[in-house]
């Protein structure tokens, strides 16, 4: 079966969600302490996205085989203030830990990065936790670099982040 990407519709808060949360289980299991992660709720998160969809602030691709959804990538205009305004920005990559490695990830970055290039951004910016080294090797291969921008996440723990950005074309 392949691989189809779409925009994600309403209806697709509760599947996002479920991937969200795989995602934060398996992708930061060695980063954020175990009950933190364990106590993680799908219908939490489900209550998040489904606003998130029905704010219509930036754009949310879904990656599906047949009906079953894989992945998803949220992006928009760059938040980061002294940004250039046609700077673009990925706001959340997830992808079902279950499909790793089989290059999901990769299309629905390719798919992001020339949607934002379409609207006329011409550079994309992204957040990681620093010691995420999936993560940072991921957006290496695709060819983004860490810029030398650091912050720290403070909402639930402290876990220093990098910016990643890229030229698009």
């Amino acid at each position: 079966m392949s691989l189809a990407l779409r925009p994600a519709a309403d209806t697709d808060a509760r599947e996002i969600a479920k991937i969200h949360v795989a995602g934060w289980q398996a992708g930061y299991r060695d980063l954020i302490d175990d009950a933190y992660l364990d106590a993680l709720s799908v219908d939490a998160r489900h209550e998040i996205w489904r606003r998130i969809l029905s704010g219509g602030v930036g754009r949310i691709l879904l990656a599906e085989e047949g009906t079953c959804a894989q992945g998803f990538i949220a992006f928009g205009p760059a938040n980061d203030r002294g940004l250039p305004s046609h700077t673009g920005e990925v706001y959340a990559l997830y992808v079902n830990p279950k499909v790793w490695g089989r290059g999901t990830g990769g299309r629905l970055l390719g798919q992001a990065s020339a949607e934002l290039a379409r609207a006329g951004r011409r550079s994309a910016v992204l957040w990681v936790f620093e010691a995420n080294v999936r993560a940072r090797l991921f957006y290496e291969r695709y060819g983004w670099k860490a810029d030398g921008v650091q912050r720290v996440e403070r909402e639930n723990f402290n876990l220093p982040e990098v910016r990643y950005q890229t030229l698009l074309s």
